[in-house]
């Protein structure tokens, strides 16, 4: 009997300031898909809902604060990673406490949705620049 891949849960956040940017972040080379822009955040860890574990991955990527209740369910995408089926669950986010600093990547930058297409990014984050840039 074959076995079934394993689901991974991953969350991400569409930080966005008062003028529309959103906030990316660039992963650090050396990782799986190194040097592309993202959405912060990351894995959803056994036991967490997928709003704590975005609270707790912006805290520890870009040392802000977020209230749960801000985290607003925008849109979802799914990918392979090797025998994993991953899951991506995008959030808007427009409420935290903090200025975003880059602490688990080399660089941030803000930029409108329809700025986005000339960065290299993950394949699973490419939907969710048209996504934002139509429904953002």
């Amino acid at each position: 009997m074959e076995k079934n891949p394993t689901m991974l849960f991953v969350v991400a956040a569409a930080l966005t300031n008062e003028v529309g940017e959103i906030l990316l972040q660039k992963r650090p080379e050396g990782r799986q898909m190194g040097g592309l822009w993202e959405f912060p955040g990351g894995k959803v860890e056994q036991g967490e809902s997928p709003e704590s574990a975005l609270v707790r991955e912006l805290k520890e990527e870009l040392g802000v604060d977020v209230d749960p209740s801000n985290l607003i369910p925008l849109t979802f995408a799914s990918a392979q990673n090797g025998d994993r089926n991953m899951v991506l669950l995008l959030f808007r986010c427009t409420q935290w406490i903090g200025e975003p600093v880059a602490l688990d990547s080399p660089e941030l930058k803000w930029r409108l949705p329809a700025d986005m297409y000339a960065l290299p990014m993950p394949p699973a984050d490419v939907p969710w620049v048209e996504f934002l840039q139509k429904f953002g």
